[in-house]
């Protein structure tokens, strides 16, 4: 299967229906769409981002049905394809999931089927409203993150001079759950998919014990097309809260004085106002506009605070000290959340070995400390290493009660890492394997996304090209410099290695990230055979994707089964 040439054919689709869009050439907008929906690339593309890349592939729905065999994989295709113009949508079965404060969040998890045709239809919506959506919407839209988020925040406060000093710091209550499925639709329009979204939003759910139910409001939060359902139902925001962009050429893009300013990632927002009265006219502005799509604000989580007190918001805190700076730190309670989990996970490793410490920590670290890294941690990574330490010597300690501490130090500790001059890295002898630390990863800086820029866009894709290749994954040199080589692309399949949607957008994603991309989507590997005789680039070490290197490895294993036998040399 050639995944590039299916890629580009759904990426310069989406790229016509987003320049379309932005001429209003509605009647364009809607045959593009319908071919879309029709295509046979967007079925294949869709089919493997549900059944091989999205995270819950192995979780399936009320069929108990997955697809995680490439002839599973293939008979879905063909199965959604054949159905698009007549797939009944099938419950969704509810799960649960803890939450802070000991509460839990509700999910829906769609049939395999249902996660292909809403990744089908996405790829139809999506470029539409990409053209559509207001400029400081963050949350689930491609090449956008969390730290665009908290980037423009800081870029709108920073300064003795700020004159935004009073933050409406918000949260919509259950926004998944109420979302109004009237309102939702009349946004869509003429959407050529319309009915089958409205099929989605009412086709109830399914819970252990209960029984089916029936769904009047809401879509179920674990769907793929969800988060940009909900995106769509919270368009037009920054109009509802006064928020006005100058349009003069020089100053295009910009906030006219003396407004707020909304920056939003999905149900969470925050709102910079010039003066309390101010903050509260737009908090009731918001809370009106709010209750006409079923949606109303959190009282729990929505406060109005002046800069100086600082604000939590996306697991960052923002605040503008004494002497005028304004500093964006990790919150309290995200680190304080992070403590009790690695508290957590080295009371349950009691009785393991350094080892099984290694592999259960590094990815939590490494996760935490990426999330983090674009704002002001050196401090926090500290006291986060001095943490861990003492988590590991206690367990070592724990481990062999009866041997002397220097016994242990040296058992445990040292030089491992021949790269660091520190002679307290937690490790294993035996391997020579090492605990990371928080403070081994650079403070970079994040590059916020320009405005309205989308990766839907052709008239920006050189754009977003020079941002691939300056925006640097955390990863260590030597691979970084592999991926640069390469172009970021597996040189069996052309595809992408590391490049997903959107970039993670917490530290258990990137954690995730970690995890199942850098240790089990890519191997590297020497790549003798690729190019054959007199390949111009020699032999030299590649990375691939780890289903690419099983199916070179099985086709080579093949070819040598097939070859016949030498006959036997003479005496």
């Amino acid at each position: 299967m050639d995944w590039r040439a299916c890629e580009d054919g759904v990426r310069r689709l989406r790229g016509r229906i987003f320049k379309a869009t932005q001429e209003q050439d509605w009647a364009k907008v809607r045959s593009l769409q319908k071919l879309m929906l029709r295509s046979w690339s967007n079925t294949l593309l869709s089919v493997r981002q549900a059944t091989q890349r999205n995270a819950g592939r192995k979780t399936a729905g009320v069929d108990r049905e997955v697809a995680l065999t490439p002839e599973a994989r293939a008979h879905m295709a063909v199965r959604v394809h054949r159905s698009i113009h007549s797939w009944q949508p099938l419950p969704v079965r509810r799960v649960y999931i803890p939450k802070a404060q000991g509460k839990q969040r509700p999910l829906g998890i769609p049939v395999i089927a249902d996660r292909c045709h809403q990744a089908r239809v996405r790829h139809a919506l999506e470029p539409e409203w990409e053209a559509r959506f207001e400029p400081r919407s963050y949350g689930f839209r491609p090449g956008r993150s969390c730290q665009d988020a908290i980037e423009i925040l800081y870029t709108t406060l920073r300064g003795k001079k700020s004159k935004r000093v009073w933050i409406v710091d918000a949260d919509l209550k259950a926004a998944f759950d109420k979302i109004d499925h009237t309102q939702l639709l009349s946004m869509l329009g003429s959407f050529p998919a319309r009915d089958m979204i409205a099929a989605w939003l009412k086709a109830g759910v399914i819970e252990q014990g209960k029984g089916f139910a029936p769904t009047e409001e809401g879509t179920p939060q674990g769907g793929i097309i969800s988060p940009l359902l909900m995106n769509v139902a919270l368009h037009g925001l920054e109009e509802a809260a006064g928020v006005r962009y100058r349009t003069e050429p020089s100053v295009v893009g910009k906030t006219v004085p003396g407004a707020p300013v909304l920056v939003r990632f999905a149900d969470d927002f925050v709102v910079c106002c010039h003066s309390r009265q101010q903050a509260e006219k737009v908090t009731a502005q918001l809370a009106g506009w709010l209750a006409t799509r079923g949606l109303s604000l959190n009282e729990e989580k929505t406060s109005i605070v002046h800069l100086s007190q600082g604000f939590d918001f996306l697991g960052f805190n923002l605040r503008s000290y004494p002497n005028g700076k304004l500093l964006t730190k990790p919150s309290s309670k995200a680190v304080r959340r992070l403590r009790e989990r690695l508290a957590t996970e080295m009371r349950a490793l009691r009785g393991s070995n350094a080892r099984a410490v290694i592999v259960r920590l590094s990815p939590i670290i490494r996760g935490w400390a990426a999330f983090y890294r674009g704002v002001v941690s050196s401090r926090i990574f500290n006291s986060l290493d001095a943490y861990a330490w003492h988590l590991t010597y206690r367990w070592a300690r724990r481990s062999h009660s009866s041997k002397p501490r220097k016994w242990v130090a040296a058992r445990y500790f040292g030089r491992f890492n021949k790269f660091r001059s520190d002679r307290w890295v937690f490790g294993d002898r035996t391997t020579g394997a090492y605990l990371l630390k928080f403070s081994w990863t650079d403070i970079v800086r994040h590059t916020l996304v320009q405005g309205r820029a989308s990766p839907d866009d052709p008239a920006l894709a050189e754009y977003w090209a020079q941002r691939r290749r300056r925006i640097k994954p955390p990863l260590d040199r030597y691979t970084l410099h592999l991926l640069t080589r390469q172009d970021a692309r597996c040189p069996l399949c052309g595809d992408h290695l590391l490049t997903a949607d959107q970039p993670p957008q917490s530290p258990h994603e990137w954690e995730r990230w970690w995890l199942h991309v850098t240790r089990k989507a890519i191997v590297a590997d020497y790549l003798l055979n690729i190019g054959g005789p007199g390949s111009p680039d020699g032999n030299q070490t590649r990375l691939v994707h780890t289903s690419c290197h099983r199916e070179l490895t099985a086709r080579l294993r093949s070819d040598t089964a097939l070859q016949p036998n030498s006959p036997p040399r003479p005496a």
